[in-house]
Parts: structure tokens; C-alpha cells; sequence
């Protein structure tokens, strides 16, 4: 008995979509969210966004990025920009400020307080992400970790069961799959509780259907946990 054909696909993947009403809010994010939506009223020029990987930073700060006409910067690009031109862009978002000490040649303490002097002086707004309160980043500079513990902060939090449920369903949406509520039920207990965990195994299940040229069911997912060792 032949085994059922397998269709060849392309490996198209989604690009994650960081539109304002990509955003679900719940009650893990929803102080961060509300925040973000008051600017430019908030209690400074200067924001911390704080929160595990996979809670969803970026994509709230890509959403005020767009509002406030902000560019987005990586920290670890800091040692390599023109910082006047920065901070004379009016609002500015920084990305993974904890993360960047670990890339060659270090986070630019230098560079990110002159950055935080001028945006100051120039009533500019900024915003940075991390996973960590500066304390735990390893700063050096003494005057940088001072100015950072003083600036307003705002926390994220991992997603809960709610919210990884209502991400899974909004992903097989966006990909025009149809899935019963039970497998969604079955991944959301079993991936890791977070929204790029859960863009991962949409993606891979929309792989998997369309190779084999069926719908994904419970069984198809966990036949992928499996394989993934996460069954």
C-alpha cells in the first residue's frame, strides 16, 4: 500500500505583523499598552519597556514607533551611529538595551548617554526595550545606570494561557486556516508561553498541511510536538 504523496511547498514564511490592531491586549500587557497610548503624556521624555522574550516589546514598540514617527534603533548599532542626528530626530526607540553587551565591542555607554543628554536637551522622546531592569545589564558608567534607574518604567509581562490561545487563533486567521478549538487548546498548553513560540508552530503547521494536503488537526499537532520534542 503506498503511503500517502506529499506535496512540495515553498517555505513562505509571514513576516510578523506589528500593526496596531495585531496587538491583543490582556491583562499581562495591558499597563504597558496604556501607557504607550498616553504619549506624549507620559511622567517623562524617557520610557523603559521591560518584559521576558516573546511578550511582545517589540511589536508595542514598533506601534508608538509608528505614531511618533520614531526611528528604531538595535543598542547594539549605537557605537556606530551619528548620535546628534539621533537625537535630533525627535523620538527615537532603542531595542534590547541588556542585550547589546553581549555583542562585539559591548554596549556604547558612551554613546547611549550622550544620546540620552541630547534627547533631553532637545525635548525629544525615547523609548527602550530590555528583558531587565538596567541594574542586572552591566553597565560601567556609573552616571548612565543613574540616569536609567531614574527613568519612568513600564513592565510586560509573559503571555497568559488567555492570551496565547487568542494569539494561535488570530495566526491560523491570518493564514486562512480553520482548526478546531481543541487543537488550539492542545498547543497552547504544550508550546512556551510565548508569541514567537506561537508564530513558530503556526507557521510550521501551515508547512505541514499543505505538504501533506490536508487540514491541520490534533493529531497533526502533535505528531509536529513530537518531532519538535515538545509533545
Amino acid at each position: 500500500m503506498k503511503s500517502p504523496s506529499r506535496q512540495l511547498t515553498l517555505e513562505l514564511p509571514l513576516e510578523p505583523s506589528f500593526g496596531r490592531e495585531d496587538f491583543l491586549v490582556s491583562p499581562t500587557n495591558a499597563a504597558a499598552f496604556d501607557m504607550f497610548e498616553r504619549w506624549p503624556d507620559w511622567p517623562g521624555r524617557s520610557l523603559l519597556l521591560l518584559g521576558p522574550t516573546g511578550s511582545g516589546k517589540s511589536h508595542l514598540g514598533a506601534i508608538w514607533a509608528e505614531r511618533a514617527g520614531a526611528r528604531i534603533l538595535a543598542a547594539s548599532e549605537l557605537g556606530r551611529a551619528d548620535v546628534p542626528t539621533l537625537a535630533a530626530s525627535g523620538a527615537l526607540l532603542i531595542e534590547d538595551a541588556d542585550r547589546a553587551g553581549a555583542a562585539p565591542g559591548g554596549l556604547a555607554e558612551a554613546e547611549f548617554f550622550h544620546l540620552l543628554n541630547l534627547m533631553r536637551e532637545s525635548g525629544g522622546y525615547l523609548a527602550v526595550t530590555a528583558r531587565a531592569w538596567p541594574d542586572a545589564w552591566g553597565l560601567a558608567t556609573r552616571d548612565l545606570l543613574s540616569r536609567l534607574r531614574l527613568a519612568p518604567a513600564v513592565e510586560i509581562g509573559e503571555p497568559d494561557d488567555a492570551l496565547v490561545r487568542a494569539v494561535l487563533v488570530k495566526l491560523f486567521m491570518d493564514r486562512q486556516l480553520t482548526v478546531d478549538a481543541s487543537v488550539v487548546e492542545y498547543l497552547a498548553l504544550r508550546i512556551e508561553r510565548s508569541l514567537a513560540a506561537a508564530r513558530s508552530i503556526v507557521l510550521t503547521l501551515d508547512q505541514e498541511a499543505l505538504a501533506a494536503g490536508r487540514a491541520v488537526t490534533r493529531p497533526m499537532a502533535s505528531e509536529v510536538l513530537r518531532r519538535l520534542d515538545l509533545a
